[in-house]
């Protein structure tokens, strides 16, 4: 029986969402995601930055959110 939750080598990807602290910038959460969805952090980050401007601050307080509830 195949478990999903399990991340073997070789083997499906995790779908725990966690941080990535070994690559973490700030608190790991860009990576984290990146890591989850499949995509580069990077990505995730520049859109953290620019939903932080669009938003006035509210990415920013997702952002930290999610690496104090992750953590």
């Amino acid at each position: 029986m195949n478990d999903v939750s399990k991340n073997n080598a070789g083997g499906p990807p995790s779908r725990n969402f966690q941080l990535d602290k070994p690559n973490a910038k700030l608190m790991g959460v860009c990576g984290g995601i990146g890591n989850y969805v499949g995509i580069d952090p990077m990505l995730v980050r520049v859109g953290f930055v620019i939903g932080g401007l669009v938003s006035v601050g509210t990415a920013g307080l997702i952002y930290v959110a999610i690496g104090l509830i992750a953590d």
